[in-house]
This record gives C-alpha cells, structure tokens and sequence, in this order.
C-alpha cells in the first residue's frame, strides 16, 4: 500500500478542482494518506477527507497535541529538541512525512516556503512530488534538482529573497544542480558564477497520478 504526503500553504484555505480530482484518485486508490496538522491546506485536506469518511489516514504533528485532526484519525507524534512553535520544530514532522512517503502531493502558492522544504526534502530522499501550482492552475514533476530549480524560478523576486532568508533557498539550489542564473535577481553576481541555465519545467500530464 502506497504512503501519499499531501502538503500544501497556509494561505490556501480552499482546494482547486484539479487538485481535488488528484485526492479522489488517491482515495480511489485507497492509498494512505499523509497530512500534517497545520491549517489552511492541511486543514482543509483533512475537512475534505472526512466529508468522504475516508479511513486510510494517518496525521503527523510535532509535540503531542495536534492544531487539527477533524477525523481523529491515527495521530504519529514527533518529538524534537528544538524552540517550540518555531519553523523548525514544525518541519520535524515534514521531515518525517517524507521519509515515510512514496511521492507526494503539494499544493503551491508559490512563496510558501514550507511547502518548497517539503518538495526539496523529498528529492534529498529520491523522491518525485507532483505540485499544483495555485496560481498557474497546472502541476509540475518535480523529480529531479533541474525540475526544482525551475520550480524556483515561478516565484516572484521578493518571494524568492524572503525563503532565501528563512531557508537558504539559494544555497540549496547551488549545492545541489547547476543553477539558472536568470533566478536571481543581481544579474551581476549571478553572470560571475558562469553556471549553465537549467532545461525547463516539464508540465506534469493530465493523466499522471
């Protein structure tokens, strides 16, 4: 039996057709789902599969009471050592959604950097997410540090220096694949680094999980 993570921004609070479409196939599938225990899409993700009284759930949070588990669906508690209420005492049960997951299915505002560590943590574990960009209406493949790199590159200038304060984003992408120089927005230091520009995001197929 397949493990989906579904993730997704805060901002989000209601689910796009075609992303709902990919959860009824997952339903369908009966494959387990999953979800954290944030609001907006987390939250939502959760109203949705209880309206459905879908069972093959299972909700993670950090700590030992979740925000939310409207289902009241198996609980999987992670512990970690850092600040409560911080980014990363939050990212604890990311991480671990990831590790346990076979892909995943993220839900993009394109700035939400929680939701770009979940798309990034699966690749260092070689794993593909599928993520439906809000704003674009169309999911991407994200199966390798190209496709990520391109994923970057949907976000605007400020959104892209605000995640690379919280995470780093641009020393991530530089680690890790050739970067397109055209993501930063000091063309100087970029044109510097001499890199080559990375191929293109490949439009996830309509038919594709």
């Amino acid at each position: 039996m397949k493990n989906i993570f579904i993730s997704g921004s805060m901002r989000i609070k209601n689910i796009n057709k075609a992303a709902l479409e990919r959860i009824e196939n997952i339903i369908h599938e009966q494959f387990t789902i999953l979800v954290g225990d944030a609001d907006g899409v987390d939250a939502s993700i959760q109203q949705i599969l209880e309206k459905k009284s879908y069972k093959n759930v299972k909700v993670y949070c950090t700590g030992d009471y979740p925000r939310n588990n409207i289902g009241k669906w198996e609980l999987v508690t992670v512990q970690t050592d850092h600040k409560p209420k911080t980014r990363l005492y939050f990212t604890a049960k990311d991480i671990e959604m990831a590790k346990h997951c076979d892909y995943g299915l993220m839900i993009w505002d394109s700035k939400s950097t929680g939701t770009l560590s979940n798309v990034y943590q699966l690749l260092t574990f070689q794993k593909t997410s599928v993520v439906f960009v809000n704003k674009l209406r169309k999911f991407f493949n994200i199966s390798s540090f190209e496709d990520f790199e391109s994923l970057v590159s949907i976000m605007s200038n400020s959104a892209f220096e605000k995640a690379n304060k919280k995470i780093k984003l641009k020393e991530k992408i530089i680690s890790n694949k050739n970067i397109q120089l055209s993501l930063f927005p000091e063309a100087n230091k970029a044109n510097a680094l001499g890199l080559p520009k990375a191929a293109p995001l490949r439009s996830a197929p309509s038919g594709s999980r």
